[in-house]
């Protein structure tokens, strides 16, 4: 059990890279924003809750198996955080990567309320949802760039 915690919490391994770790970890939200985008608005929540649930529970195993409740190698919570901030849109590869950056952005920059949540609930329910919170914060910006900056762009080229 030790083994999938860790495999888990880690995002099949992303989390053990010896830079940057939360990047990485992210990077695993491409694949399934990829894999989530074509379903329905009542699946993708169903779908993402379940694996809130999931993230919460693993992230707090992983955090009593590495005695650090926020351990850098757990980064399942970044791909929670990211699905919430491409949610409900089409999947291109224009907003997986704006959506890739603006989450890391939030989720580095930590605006209250995610520096609250990360540094007053010491749990792995704490661990995840400081990333929602950025996730919300990126889901703004980014339906901001993709409706203004975007089309914008277009315009001028």
């Amino acid at each position: 059990m030790r083994r999938l915690i860790l495999f888990f919490s880690s995002n099949a391994g992303l989390g053990y890279a010896p830079v940057a770790p939360g990047t990485f970890g992210t990077l695993a939200g491409l694949l399934f924003f990829w894999l989530l985008a074509p379903l329905p608005v009542w699946l993708y929540s169903i779908t993402w809750f379940a694996l809130f649930v999931f993230s919460c529970w693993v992230s707090h195993a992983a955090g009593k198996i590495y005695n650090v409740v926020d351990d850098g190698r757990i980064v399942i919570d970044e791909l929670v955080g990211y699905l919430v901030t491409v949610a409900f849109l089409p999947f291109s590869w224009t907003t997986a990567l704006l959506g890739f950056f603006c989450f890391r952005f939030f989720d580095i920059l930590k605006p209250p309320p995610a520096s609250w949540c990360d540094q007053r609930i010491k749990n792995g329910f704490g661990v995840v949802l400081d990333d929602v919170v950025a996730g919300l914060y990126a889901a703004l910006t980014l339906r901001l760039l993709l409706t203004y900056l975007i089309p914008w762009l277009e315009a001028q080229l």
